[in-house]
């Protein structure tokens, strides 16, 4: 009994600092991440004051820098490449991997990063819908009201803009219905592609590098695929080529995203999709206020409610989550009356 207690109390502390790894990783990369695909996708390059408009192009270069790194770090650690489970269960993350990002740089245009930051955690909701079609998960009652409190505060904050934020591809407000859409279709792909994560992990106990290797080489093909059909690749190369300023904020933005893949497939493996979504509240609300600080974003008094509700139900789920639980009766009793717990 003595020593399961120091060997109990090393794994309590393995997994506290495998949760600070994993936070301050997320935190740290996708920060610079979120204010890197703002300057790129709303702030003008050059004297002519030119946007940058082709998403599917970032993709690509976030994707294929991505898949060198993994492709390096197997080789170097002398793990097979062959894949472990079938491709087109790789492929299926990628696609759903592309969509998601596409989503959310293409809502950039028409949806301010603080009002897509906010609704990025409504990421719960389709991690529950689609957990429990996937993995057959169940979920309590308090789960479901925090996903309804997050939806009301989401939705308060996205209806209600300050008249002032106005989006440069629009002469309207933010709040444009195909900004919305945008945003609905990141939210169901990005809860897809974790919940999906999370089944491979666990189905066929997979390495991280080996996962991000097939699902960044599929999303390589797709979304270069993509651009040769969209005629958009010489286009792209042509303005990066134009603006040293921009092809340096996209090669620091490939970083940042391939070292934040590395992160959040390791949070996934170690803690589950649900939990990384929780993880994802801290790093949202320093987004919006470093995005507001940074780039003059104002917000009305109905957005701060909306923003009070969202992140309120969130940390109040993450704290009821974390408080001890009295293990059942019945264990207690099985315990003590055992007479192999008792020997050292």
């Amino acid at each position: 009994m003595a020593e399961s207690l120091p060997k109990a109390n090393g794994v309590k502390e393995n997994k506290i600092w495998k949760g600070i790894f994993a936070v301050s990783g997320i935190m740290s990369t996708l920060v610079i991440y979120g204010v890197l695909q703002e300057k790129i996708m709303r702030v003008p390059y050059g004297l002519n004051k030119e946007y940058f408009k082709y998403s599917l192009f970032l993709v690509f270069c976030n994707r294929i820098t991505t898949s060198a790194v993994s492709a390096g770090s197997l080789l170097a650690s002398k793990k097979a490449l062959d894949p472990v489970a079938p491709v087109y269960k790789y492929c299926l993350i990628s696609a759903s991997n592309i969509l998601t990002t596409t989503c959310q740089y293409e809502a950039l245009k028409y949806v301010s990063f603080p009002v897509q930051t906010l609704a990025k955690c409504a990421k719960m909701i389709p991690v529950m819908i689609w957990g429990t079609f996937i993995m057959q998960k169940s979920y309590k009652g308090f789960d479901y009201l925090v996903a309804f409190l997050v939806t009301l505060g989401c939705s308060i904050f996205i209806l209600f803009p300050a008249g002032t934020d106005i989006s440069p591809y629009s002469s309207g407000r933010e709040n444009t219905v195909w900004g919305v859409f945008l945003m609905v279709g990141y939210l169901g792909f990005d809860g897809f592609t974790s919940t999906f994560q999370d089944k491979l992990f666990k189905g066929y106990n997979m390495e991280i590098h080996n996962q991000i290797f097939y699902t960044t080489l599929c999303s390589c093909v797709l979304s270069f695929t993509g651009l040769i059909v969209q005629g958009h690749l010489l286009s792209a190369i042509d303005f990066v080529y134009r603006h040293n300023d921009c092809f340096l904020d996209i090669v620091l933005l490939s970083t940042v995203a391939t070292a934040s893949q590395f992160f959040i497939s390791y949070t996934i493996r170690t803690f589950g999709a649900l939990t990384f979504a929780a993880i994802m509240t801290t790093r949202q609300l320093a987004s919006i206020m470093l995005s507001c600080l940074w780039f003059s974003h104002p917000l009305s008094w109905e957005q701060w409610i909306g923003a009070v509700i969202v992140f309120g139900s969130l940390y109040t789920k993450n704290l009821k989550k974390a408080s001890p639980k009295p293990p059942p009766p019945q264990q207690i009793q099985n315990s003590a009356s055992s007479p192999v717990k008792g020997v050292p």
